[in-house]
């Protein structure tokens, strides 16, 4: 008789962990907090795109949705080594050492695609985002070179297909408030006041950052003002209910993924716009030009680094900044760079044929302070060297305490366009602490019988920072290292 295994939640960790353990000969069943519409957690606002390891090419053909795309031939995808992941985590983790948790994400990424890949789930290479064109060829940088088909909707798509293909149920409207327990292991779980008994349960049911009251109380009262990015479900419900029966706290709780956003976008993403179109409300090309705040003032090194390796720094700084607000200001010497969302349909903005009436355009910020802090900036960019996006070019601003350390150049041909954005959180970092083999530990580090967690629920996997596209494989990695356990363990 096979045994039972649910899974809490329904997002990109809870399906992997659905699959794996059905594939272990589990009878599964999983629970949505959210309808039909709105299931699928945070997946379903990301853009779909996955960090992993990988050697070169041969790691990415079998991935891939269409192998016969004819740019892969003029394609320069390079490598992406463990050890190369490794260094971009540390680079967030204010000098921890790797953490036991993000070692088995680096180790398991690889074989995390390629078993989702097995499933169904296939990918594209994101050329509209991750790499420039140069020289006829297509050159990705940043580590980051796929993403599901039809972004996180797709991703979320293709994973269900397997899930019920394999013989998993999905129940939505099912929020689940509170696990059952006897004989010194959890039982099961309730939705309201019903009971769902279970050999064991899989939470994989987000973290916290959809309440105001518990990001002020646990990151800061300036978080309360966060634009929430994601799905509004995740309330920390499954954490509340973990810790009740013994877990233990782990990782950051004051961290978080955050990213620069319209600063007048709805909260929760945009949910009238259809799912594909809810990352539009993001504006990440800061790199291409600068941000001031209220006082007029640039308050970040906008070239420190490729975008992936700083927008969910720089969500966090805007955030952080009198009025929780900033402008990004642009040129039309960027304007063919600017991703897509600058010209969505409800992106704001301002326009001016001069940065002197650009300043007085930009809503709560000293103009005056402004004019002197972009003149500064166009008098320091150092015009003997050559912009190239496709790399870190080196172009910088020599004399600025504050230098913009690449892809610097003068503000200088109208149009120019300025974007209010504010910052925006997506996940947060703080989450319980868990095994090898993915079960929910206790106080004494010991195994709680029954219990296992995956995705945002997880502490320890990120710190002060993020590499883009780490998350959904930490959901991956995570999600089917417990299924796996649940139903061999249960």
């Amino acid at each position: 008789m096979s045994k039972r295994v649910i899974v809490v939640g329904s997002g990109n960790a809870a399906m992997c962990a659905g699959i794996a353990a059905l594939e272990a000969g589990a009878d599964v069943l999983m629970l949505e907090k959210a309808d039909e519409d709105l299931a699928g957690g945070n997946t379903k606002y990301t853009a779909g795109a996955m960090r992993f390891a990988y050697d070169g090419v041969d790691d990415l053909v079998p991935l891939l949705e269409d192998p016969d795309d004819p740019r892969l031939a003029v394609t320069d995808f390079g490598g992406y080594a463990q050890a190369r992941f490794a260094a971009d985590l540390l680079a967030f983790n204010g000098g921890r050492p790797l953490s036991p948790e993000q070692e088995l994400l680096i180790g398991g990424s690889l074989s995390a695609m390629q078993w989702l890949g097995s499933h169904g789930v296939k990918f594209e290479p994101i050329y509209n985002r991750q790499s420039f064109e140069k020289d006829g060829r297509h050159v990705f940088w940043g580590g980051l070179t796929l993403a599901a088909e039809n972004e996180g909707v797709g991703l979320f798509d293709m994973e269900l297909s397997a899930f019920t293909r394999l013989g998993g149920r999905l129940r939505y409207d099912s929020g689940v408030t509170g696990l059952m327990t006897g004989n010194g292991r959890v039982t099961g779980v309730q939705v309201g006041d019903r009971s769902f008994p279970a050999d064991a349960v899989v939470l994989a049911c987000g973290g916290f950052e959809a309440s105001a009251e518990k990001r002020a109380s646990l990151m800061g009262d300036h978080w309360a003002k966060a634009k929430v990015r994601g799905t509004p479900h995740n309330t920390g419900d499954g954490l509340g209910m973990a810790e009740r029966v013994g877990a233990r706290r782990h990782g950051l709780y004051q961290g978080c993924h955050a990213t620069p956003m319209d600063l007048h976008m709805a909260d929760f993403g945009g949910l009238d716009l259809p799912p594909g179109e809810r990352k539009n409300y993001r504006k990440i090309c800061y790199f291409l030009g600068v941000m001031l705040n209220a006082n007029g003032a640039r308050f970040v090194d906008e070239g420190k680094n490729f975008r992936n390796y700083t927008y969910a720094q720089f969500g966090k700084a805007v955030l952080e900044q009198p009025g929780h607000f900033a402008w990004q200001i642009f040129d039309a010497k960027v304007e063919d760079l600017l991703y897509a969302e600058y010209s969505f349909h409800d992106a704001h903005f301002v326009e001016a044929d001069t940065l002197d009436a650009l300043c007085d355009r930009l809503d709560g910020v000293d103009a005056d302070a402004a004019r002197t802090t972009l003149a500064a900036y166009n008098d320091a960019v150092d015009g003997d060297k050559p912009f190239d996006p496709t790399s870190l070019d080196g172009k910088d601003t020599p004399g600025l305490d504050l230098p913009k350390s690449n892809w610097a150049q003068t503000i200088d041909t109208p149009p120019f366009k300025a974007y209010p954005v504010t910052g925006g959180i997506t996940f947060t970092y703080g989450g319980l602490k868990v095994s090898e083999q993915g079960e929910v530990l206790d106080h004494s580090d010991q195994p709680i019988p029954g219990l296992f967690a995956a995705g945002e629920m997880v502490g320890g996997v990120f710190y002060e920072g993020y590499p883009g596209g780490s998350g959904l494989t930490s959901g991956a990695v995570f999600g089917r290292l417990a299924g796996r356990s649940a139903a061999r363990i249960a």
